[in-house]
């Protein structure tokens, strides 16, 4: 099959990409930076060079493709994050449209099924309801739950205070999931014949654990088993946040996500359609994060 990914060499493309070759699969990988060009070659990918809010790059980079692989990559730059997600969902649309590809595999977030409370995860929801308008395609939306690589984000907070912590309870039970997991999952719905219009949803997630949980298993890995989690309120993580230097608008988006763990909200959908869990569990992850701490 021919496959075209955006993300680059990310921490799912690069794996997604890493298999689809393995498996015999002709893969171009887009990317805005063309220093990554010889990196994707030496993959046995092709590299397409160009941004994703570019229709008519997009449109070229799908055409003859089997199946597209689509994420919004990361712009912490951009003042309006939603509207950003949903510039670039347009563009996707567009190029699906003049392209002809029939299989798309949407990378998605839970809690993507509610349109307000989720902070920076309604971009997300956004670009499904766009794609969702494209008629004649086979679009799963794949919803992966939390990152646990969010954690090393906590790195500082460990060293410099001996705490772990964010605005959701310790004993909420919360489902995680690891970049090779998702990978694996793209990797599935990407090869399967697109063999009419459909849409679908996929949740992927690797682990189900509370944050207590993942205090200890991390703690335990780094040499710190005293390690504990520490329920911050709203206003004391957008605090932390901003005087660590994160503009107020992503710090806003973030404080919402959590605390849509915190109510229930966010995972009122997953809990509903619990998917069979990956592979990597907490503890794998726990010795990952030692290596890098």
């Amino acid at each position: 099959m021919k496959i075209t990914l955006t993300g680059s060499l990310g921490n799912i493309s690069k794996p997604l990409a890493t298999a689809l070759v393995q498996q015999g699969h002709v893969v171009t990988v887009i990317s805005s930076k063309a220093d990554r060009q010889a990196e994707i070659e030496a993959l046995g990918a092709t590299a397409a060079i160009g941004t994703v809010d570019d229709a008519a790059f997009l449109a070229k980079a799908f055409a003859g493709a089997d199946a597209v692989y689509l994420m919004v990559p990361p712009h912490f730059a951009v003042a309006d994050s939603r509207k950003y997600h949903q510039e670039v969902g347009r563009a996707y649309a567009q190029a699906i449209r003049e392209s002809g590809v029939r299989r798309v595999v949407q990378l998605s977030s839970w809690g993507a099924h509610l349109s307000e409370g989720t902070g920076g995860i309604l971009g997300s929801h956004d670009v499904e309801v766009i794609l969702r308008e494209v008629p004649g395609v086979a679009l799963m939306h794949l919803r992966p739950t939390s990152f646990y690589t969010n954690f090393n984000a906590s790195v500082g907070m460990i060293k410099g205070a001996g705490i772990i912590g964010a605005n959701y309870a310790g004993d909420i039970k919360v489902s995680f999931v690891h970049p090779r997991d998702i990978a694996a999952a793209a990797a599935e719905e990407l090869v399967k014949p697109a063999t009419g219009a459909s849409q679908a949803v996929r949740y992927v997630a690797s682990d189900e654990r509370t944050a207590n949980e993942v205090a200890q298993a991390l703690g335990a890995a780094i040499g710190m088993p005293d390690l504990t989690w520490v329920a911050f309120s709203d206003e004391q993580m957008r605090e932390n946040m901003t005087s660590h230097g994160v503009p107020a608008d992503r710090a806003n988006e973030v404080v919402d996500i959590y605390k849509s763990i915190n109510n229930g909200k966010l995972g009122e959908d997953y809990w509903q359609h619990r998917p069979t869990l990956g592979q990597v569990k907490l503890e794998d992850f726990a010795r990952e994060f030692a290596a890098a701490f």
